[in-house]
């Protein structure tokens, strides 16, 4: 095969890659590699509505000292949410008005949320700082996963929902 033959080839193999990844980014899909929900191909399908307690979704943190300490710490990756940074998918487990007690779990409603302990540092050692509790307001959600290692709603409370994308729905994702 002559040079000028495996140039295109390549290149074409690239634009191939290339159409395929932008037809899935503008179909809602997306690729999960954390570990806080299965990892794979997500989608993102809209909410014609609220989000509402166990909804499983994709939101947009905002621009806040919390989130740009996650980025730095490699809590959350690059992406295309303001800031440029990615969505986060978490299951919404309180909405406006409901109230959050942060102790060694997260109670909510007074009623204990499975999978919350308080974790005073990461896997590395670094200092996490709970979020001290209250009344979720208006517009806002609070955001939990049953990863122990997660960092949720626990860490930087609630956040707007004016970031929310959609229902995350896996694809083909696996529990590693």
């Amino acid at each position: 095969m002559s040079r000028v033959a495996i140039i295109r080839c390549a290149g074409a193999t690239i634009a191939g890659i290339a159409a395929v990844a932008a037809a899935g980014w503008l179909g809602g899909y997306r690729i999960n590699t954390t570990p806080s929900f299965p990892l794979g191909l997500w989608r993102i399908e809209p909410l014609g509505r609220d989000a509402a307690v166990g909804d499983r979704v994709f939101i947009c943190p905002p621009l806040t000292p919390a989130f740009k300490t996650a980025f730095e710490r490699g809590y959350i990756r690059r992406g295309l949410c303001p800031g440029r940074l990615s969505p986060l998918i978490k299951t919404v487990v309180a909405t406006a008005g409901q109230s959050v007690d942060i102790g060694e779990h997260v109670w909510i409603e007074g009623r204990p949320l499975a999978h919350s302990d308080i974790h005073c540092s990461d896997t590395e050692g670094r200092a996490l700082s709970p979020w001290h509790g209250g009344t979720v307001p208006p517009g806002y959600l609070y955001l939990h996963s049953d990863f122990a290692g997660s960092f949720d709603s626990r860490y930087f409370g609630p956040i707007p929902a004016i970031g929310l994308l959609g229902l995350a729905h896996p694809v083909l994702t696996i529990d590693p």
